[in-house]
């Protein structure tokens, strides 16, 4: 069995931020991640940051992933690919198959950064070649340089549904419209505006009713709904397409925080149940630390600093770092997340994730 200071799970923005942040005060980190190609979803995001410099505003996702990688290897970081954590035990201890081996580990702390896994939509057809989630359809033209089709429909007007509209645009399709059951857009108008510049209609209080094809997607009809999200009779169109892409939400992938046993609370607008956790990015369980959407599911910007916040801590608990330096760290990630977490759709986010660290609190105190 190895020994390692400390083992992350999740080779994304997250956790090769809180490894790097680890390893800059000496601590000898272990990053896992189950894909081939580290990075996580920074590498299918080639559109800019916004916000201010320090929120990396101006340069591109895959960028910043590169920058990541390359200061992880700078400082020594291993970085385990193909490799998949299936246990995890009480004293921290890791069982991994990497590429057809098994291995183990005892790490002194644990930081999971899994992610999040894209939502999905029963209907008539929704197993048609040609419907996939946005996502799929992202890494398909950015990272694979593929076309998954003509003439799209995308369901959802979160930002992946804005973003991956726009993107599919650029890379040569024509995007037929973007439909939303809301009555109002779920991302935000700075994504909204050049996919409408760009000719798109925007649909709200709109659903897929229904995908037509035989071997693969020929077209789909959709419908209004009410405020109900019921199908009023007699609103249905057919639009004609070849892909229909779902972005539908995501959802954290807790399940290796739920083999801990630390304590979970359910918050919709996270995106369902998610662990709780401190300011440090603890959990109930001691040594155990989270970051990124498995804590809720925000931006890749908001999952860098919580990675960095959980690298700090790390190296605070393991002697590496002293309180009074760690502590103005700390200070100065929060007061980014804070920046971070402001506006109508950060603001909401700031309360949830308040609500997590008073419940940590409350939980600590009982």
């Amino acid at each position: 069995m190895q020994q390692v200071d400390l083992a992350v799970i999740g080779a994304g923005p997250a956790g090769l931020a809180a490894a790097v942040e680890a390893a800059t005060h000496g601590v000898r980190p272990v990053v896992f991640d189950e894909n081939y190609r580290p990075g996580g979803q920074l590498f299918k995001q080639i559109h800019k940051f916004f916000g201010s410099r320090e929120h990396l505003a101006g340069i591109r996702g895959f960028r910043i992933g590169e920058k990541l990688l390359a200061d992880a290897y700078r400082l020594g970081i291993e970085v385990k690919l193909g490799a998949t954590v299936y246990g995890l035990f009480p004293d921290r201890q890791l069982e991994v198959v990497c590429r057809q081996q098994k291995l183990s580990y005892q790490a002194q702390k644990i930081v999971l950064a899994s992610g999040a896994s894209e939502n999905t939509l029963s209907f008539p057809g929704s197993t048609l070649p040609g419907v996939m989630s946005a996502g799929a359809a992202q890494t398909m033209i950015n990272v694979n340089r593929v076309l998954p089709g003509k003439k799209v429909l995308m369901v959802g007007t979160g930002n992946v549904g804005l973003i991956v509209s726009y993107q599919l645009l650029q890379a040569g399709a024509e995007v037929a419209c973007l439909i939303d059951a809301a009555h109002q857009l779920g991302g935000y108008g700075v994504h909204a505006a050049k996919v409408r510049r760009a000719g798109v209609p925007l649909k709200l209080g709109y659903t897929i009713v229904e995908a037509h094809g035989e071997e693969e997607v020929s077209a789909a009809t959709i419908a209004k709904v009410d405020e109900k999200f019921q199908v009023i009779p007699g609103t249905e169109e057919t639009l004609e397409v070849d892909t229909i892409c779902l972005a539908v939400g995501l959802t954290p992938l807790t399940e290796l925080a739920w083999i801990t046993g630390c304590k979970f609370t359910y918050i919709p607008g996270l995106g369902g149940h998610v662990p709780v956790h401190n300011r440090d990015m603890e959990t109930t369980v001691k040594g155990f630390y989270v970051a990124g959407d498995v804590t809720g599911v925000e931006e890749a910007s908001t999952a860098l600093e919580e990675g960095r916040l959980a690298g700090v801590a790390v190296a605070e608990a393991l002697g590496y770092l002293d309180a009074g330096a760690a502590r103005e760290k700390k200070a100065e990630i929060w007061r980014r997340l804070d920046q971070l977490r402001t506006g109508p759709f950060g603001s909401k986010r700031k309360q949830f994730k308040d609500s997590l660290i008073k419940e940590w609190s409350e939980y600590e105190q009982s």
